[in-house]
């Protein structure tokens, strides 16, 4: 594994609520480690040929990396917000490029066709114009001012409403959507995919969410996500090509594509290029 800038970023590989002492053993960036904890419960990863990685828990996930990461792990404060439903969703196996996984969260437009009457429906199929920018004194992608009608926008929303939406993209294989609350206005629920690369053509996503909802089950609240990724790891397992190409010739944007135009001129400027596709086949 030669990317140099991606080994020296964290990644999610477990949640906190379910290491064991013995340890579960999975990839990261075709490597071989083991997620466990110690005596006193706190989480400790080690690498195949015995090396201990670093370690961050944070937003319910065991977080680590291969290399010597250059700065912390990003900052969600909604997290610290009292009165928010902190919810692991679990975690899904994709056969897709792991900056694939994260292209396809950002994207609005397959919402009618994906994930028909919940978060989208004809003919409500516009994406209005929005506003995309890399915010320079973070290093991040954002993408503002998203509006976009849905039947169901969360487990609590009782019937449609339009929804505003902001994306977020503080690490290769992370992205935090924002997202009105129907049960509080003027708040933002939180969503997240965090993706894990296995290797180049494999990742495992973990969804978490921040949310205020007193009333709906937690079970309902993780199916529900659930539900709406499983929709979506059927056509990234048939997307061609399998790796994210960043050659802006490849592949023919819309004006509904922004954000994911911006998402891959980040991950080359950075060289970001671990699931990537550089050139044309």
């Amino acid at each position: 594994m030669t990317d140099t800038p991606m080994l020296n970023e964290w990644y999610p590989v477990g949640i906190l609520t379910q290491l064991t002492k013995a340890g579960r053993d999975t990839l990261l960036m075709g490597e071989a480690i083991n997620v466990a904890c110690d005596s006193l419960g706190a989480p400790v990863v080690s690498a195949e040929d015995g090396r201990t990685l670093p370690v961050r828990a944070r937003y319910g996930h065991v977080w680590t990396s291969l290399g010597s990461p250059t700065k912390e792990l990003f900052d969600i404060p909604e997290a610290d917000q009292p009165g928010r439903r902190l919810v692991d969703v679990g975690v899904v196996r994709v056969k897709c490029s792991p900056l694939r996984a994260v292209e396809n969260f950002l994207d609005i437009a397959h919402f009618p066709f994906v994930h028909t009457d919940i978060l989208g429906a004809e003919p409500h199929t516009e994406v209005q114009r929005y506003e995309v920018q890399i915010r320079e004194e973070v290093d991040e992608v954002w993408a503002t001012k998203v509006k976009f009608y849905q039947p169901q926008a969360a487990k609590s929303a009782a019937g449609g409403i339009t929804t505003d939406y902001m994306y977020r993209v503080p690490a290769p294989t992370v992205s935090i959507l924002y997202k009105t609350c129907p049960p509080r206005p003027g708040e933002w629920d939180v969503i997240t995919l965090f993706v894990q690369p296995m290797a180049e053509d494999l990742c495992q996503v973990w969804p978490w969410m921040a949310l205020f909802d007193d009333q709906t089950p937690m079970t309902d609240l993780i199916h529900f996500q659930q539900m709406i990724f499983l929709q979506d790891r059927s056509i990234l397992e048939n997307q061609l090509p399998r790796l994210l190409p960043l050659d802006p010739g490849m592949e023919i944007p819309t004006r509904a594509d922004m954000t994911s135009v911006a998402y891959r001129r980040w991950l080359k400027r950075h060289g970001f290029t671990y699931g990537a596709q550089l050139v044309a086949a």
